[in-house]
């Protein structure tokens, strides 16, 4: 019997607390609740309340003014500022603000979102970019951010290849390897050059230019001697023979030349 009479206490008590609760929440649901407790109907999307309800009229609401919205029923003075999407944040628009509705922002081309809120994005990143040596395992999208891999031996990539290339084999091309390859560059081919070439080219092009300076040089002195009149140079000279007459005949030699 008293389990009986406790468990019709707790049956009371609930419909009371609801009764309560239903007679606190009296406003419906196309209502707002004013500061005296009175209720008034609520305004539409992209509006606000401009006059509250009286006994005679019904709320005044008028539309939100450009870049600002509402996007519920409501009983509000003010709407809300539209967000902006900042290129410094790496966003642009993706659809409009309107009276009744947020603008919603996106990712710019090469950035991804890291901050999301209601279908929109509210922060935004760089995609990384791969360094020489790796290659783009993934490429970013405006929710992910680019994925690199390292490139293997014998392989390789600037940094901006979606696969690692395989270094060029000189050797199946006729050529000679002159520098090898890296992960970030590929071997350097060329033609090597015979070294007899290389001399033949050299050693006749260091005797013309020693010959050019040789008769240069005789034929400033003998100008000059002309000029002057100095006989120092010709006694220099006799006494060099003497000493040394197995270079008569090249001297005779570059004085020909000379008179050519």
């Amino acid at each position: 019997f008293i389990t009986w009479l406790l468990a019709l206490y707790f049956f009371i008590t609930i419909i009371f607390s609801l009764n309560f609760e239903l007679y606190s929440c009296a406003c419906a649901r196309a209502e707002y609740e004013m500061e005296n407790g009175e209720c008034c109907p609520m305004c539409a999307p992209g509006n606000r309340v401009y006059r509250h309800c009286t006994e005679d009229t019904s709320t005044t609401c008028v539309p939100c003014l450009d870049s600002t919205f509402i996007d519920a029923p409501n009983g509000l003075r003010d709407c809300f500022h539209c967000t902006v999407c900042d290129p410094g944040q790496g966003l642009r628009v993706n659809i409009a603000c309107t009276r009744s509705s947020n603008t919603v922002c996106e990712p710019l081309d090469g950035h991804y979102c890291i901050d999301q809120h209601r279908g929109g994005c509210i922060v935004a990143q760089k995609h990384i970019k791969c360094r020489p040596g790796q290659y783009v395992k993934h490429k970013g999208t405006a929710f992910k951010d680019t994925e690199c891999a390292e490139c293997s031996d014998g392989t390789f990539s600037n940094g901006s290849l979606q696969i690692c290339q395989p270094h060029s084999k000189c050797e199946d091309l006729g050529l000679t390897e002159i520098k090898p390859g890296t992960l970030s560059s590929d071997a350097e081919c060329g033609n090597k050059i015979p070294a007899g070439l290389i001399a033949g080219i050299i050693v006749p092009l260091v005797v013309t230019i020693a010959v050019a300076v040789i008769i240069l040089f005789l034929k400033i002195k003998h100008t000059w001697a002309l000029k002057t009149g100095n006989t120092f140079g010709s006694t220099f000279e006799q006494l060099y023979e003497k000493k040394h007459p197995e270079n008569i005949s090249i001297k005779n030699f570059c004085l020909f030349l000379c008179l050519l």
